[in-house]
């Protein structure tokens, strides 16, 4: 896993590589918000989250790779 500073410096390299204005005043947006804004959750958001919680404690739970494999059949069966 990469520390904290390697993957500081990888995004630095690749924000200094970005031309793209609007794509750099977006992650500037992001950024700035992400670090600034605490989101309020509705309680519809908050209702799925107590209900992912539970499902994790009761061990309801699927692998990424089942999960990936579930959705290409799906994918496929269109």
């Amino acid at each position: 896993m990469a520390t904290v500073d390697n993957l500081r410096n990888g995004l630095i390299e690749t924000i200094l590589s970005i031309k793209n204005k609007a794509f750099l005043e977006a992650l500037d947006t992001l950024i700035s918000t992400s670090e600034s804004e605490t989101v309020a959750l509705s309680k519809e958001q908050k209702t799925m989250l107590e209900m992912s919680e539970q499902d994790i404690k009761d061990g309801k739970l699927i692998s990424q790779e089942a999960m990936d494999k579930r959705n290409l059949e799906w994918l496929n069966a269109m």
